[in-house]
């Protein structure tokens, strides 16, 4: 629809209405292009839309990989695609991520809290809500300002600007991008999983991340002590989360299934097995177990059988069964196959490092079942970049047989080697991961789960060390303000990012000339505006 068919379709419910005194049909045009986005449903269905579309262009050239960082706050992520914009010129490939890790120590009414589920569970909903509200609110106000520049034009006599302006405003690109919401475990059984994942839908999530662990064992992916479920708990919540998905109309949402049995050494269950062979029997198959003589068997053992043989599963005092050493790979493989046999979309591989062979080798093996297996990537801050890829290219140099006696392994991390040939290659390495991954690895989705927390902690300690110090109010002005001028960052005119230009325009849609507006000659706001 043309922006002069809005005004003759809201000009079409006006003119009947004789008592409607002061309703104007492009004002109406104007509010109604600014709220493109009636109801999180809406959001959803146009984002599954997106990245059904990316996936498929991933398929056809892995050149085609999307982006995503995470976020914790509405305001955060409407800053990342306004930039975006403003950088690239299009939202296309870049997503948001929400991560479970941020909601926990951030957002929570318990203050802050560690990745093991036990924050607010309605508060990832709540969140993914206030996310898609500031970027509705970024379109809102990016039209606000075209809509202005358009009756500037029309009062200039400029019919040529005038009508590039309004050729703007018909292609306009929205900020609303597609979110990959972490439900963590599921925050309980099947039917928990189910309750929540409507009100992420509902909310306006398209991508639902959902991993292997125990809801009330969960920890963070990166850390020790995770507790993985038998297969079949896993993909009953993973049904779950379709039938929220076609319940509510979405019919193509995509479910990402995570597994974190690289790391995870233990399970809760012995999984329930009918025959040799089945899920059930090849997840109990890992378990560590000892032969057991049947006149050895001690009080409150657990006893299973394996090729006919008597089994005694090592249990530990939390009642936990830990896995056979070595068997990570084994089982990641095993989960991604049966994942995405049973209604998942993409895959997520938790891994101890960013390794492109550990993580190709692993979906080359998936690939032999499932040949367009694509994964979501977790280009985590809890890796130590720098010292990881330093350490694979001396790994790298010596398997070649290049001198690497300049250089100690384990003080990679020194600054004594940032100017080196080697650092210089561990750089370069990193700075073409993602594209080497995606090409490599069969990586459709890299994320960085949470920049911003680090972001904010960075230039946070940096403000406070000029501002509270010698510096004073120039730390501010020379490390903030002179920089948002300088680079064009919008929330210099911080008033105007909240919104009081767009209501403004309201009150005059409202009261005509009666209108008290806030964007007088007296607001500070215009001291930016050759900014």
């Amino acid at each position: 629809m043309t922006y002069q068919q809005a005004i003759t379709e809201a000009d079409r419910t006006i003119t009947p209405n004789t008592h409607w005194d002061g309703i104007a049909a492009e004002s109406v045009a104007r509010m109604r292009l600014q709220n493109r986005f009636r109801t999180g449903l809406d959001i959803a269905r146009y984002t599954a839309g997106i990245m059904r579309r990316d996936m498929a262009a991933y398929d056809a050239d892995p050149a085609n990989y999307t982006q995503s960082l995470g976020c914790w706050h509405g305001f955060i992520g409407q800053q990342k695609m306004i930039s975006i914009k403003k950088h690239f010129g299009t939202t296309k490939g870049r997503y948001l991520y929400l991560s479970g890790w941020m909601v926990a120590a951030l957002r929570s009414e318990f203050g802050p809290l560690p990745d093991q589920s036990m924050h607010e569970k309605t508060s990832v909903p709540a969140l993914i809500e206030e996310l898609y509200t500031f970027l509705r609110q970024a379109d809102a106000r990016e039209l606000n300002q075209l809509f202005r520049d358009l009756d500037a034009a029309r009062e200039a006599g400029d019919q040529v600007k005038a009508a590039k302006i309004q050729s703007e405003i018909e292609n306009h690109e929205t900020h609303v991008v597609p979110i990959v919401a972490d439900i963590d475990a599921g925050f309980g059984n099947a039917e928990a999983t189910y309750l929540l994942a409507k009100k992420f839908i509902e909310a306006g999530a398209c991508c639902i991340q959902i991993e292997n662990q125990v809801s009330d064992e969960k920890q963070c992916g990166h850390q020790d002590g995770k507790v993985t479920v038998p297969h079949d708990d896993f993909l009953a919540k993973i049904r779950a989360v379709r039938y929220a998905f076609l319940e509510l109309g979405v019919d193509d949402g995509v479910i990402v299934a995570r597994t974190d049995s690289l790391g995870a050494g233990l399970t809760k269950q012995i999984a329930f097995t009918r025959e040799a062979g089945d899920i059930g029997d090849q997840y109990n198959a890992f378990l560590d177990c000892d032969p057991v003589d049947p006149a050895a068997i001690g009080h409150g053992d657990v006893l299973i059988t394996r090729d006919g043989q008597l089994m005694k599963p090592k249990r530990l005092p939390s009642n936990l069964y830990q896995f056979r050493p070595g068997t990570g790979e084994d089982r990641c493989v095993l989960d991604c196959i049966t994942s995405l046999q049973n209604g998942a979309d993409l895959l997520w591989i938790e891994t101890e490092k960013p390794h492109i062979g550990q993580i190709g080798g692993m979906v080359s093996r998936i690939r032999e079942v499932i040949p367009n297996a694509k994964l979501v990537y977790n280009n985590s801050p809890s890796f130590n970049w720098t010292l990881n890829f330093r350490q694979q290219v001396f790994d790298a140099w010596a398997a070649a047989g290049k001198d690497v006696s300049a250089y100690d392994r384990a003080r990679l991390m020194s600054v004594d080697y940032d100017t080196t040939d080697l650092a210089a290659e561990a750089d370069e390495r990193i700075r073409t991961f993602q594209r080497d991954a995606a090409r490599e690895a069969g990586i459709f989705h890299h994320l960085i789960t949470l920049p911003t927390y680090h972001t904010a902690a960075l230039s946070t300690d940096n403000l406070a060390k000029e501002y509270f110090g010698e510096q004073g109010m120039l730390g501010y002005v020379k490390g903030v303000q002179r920089q948002e001028i300088r680079q064009g960052i919008a929330c210099v005119k911080h008033q105007a990012m909240a919104g009081s230009d767009i209501g403004d325009d309201h009150k005059e849609y409202f009261a005509g000339d009666a209108a008290l507006k806030a964007g007088g000659a007296d607001n500070t706001m215009n001291q930016f505006a050759a900014a």
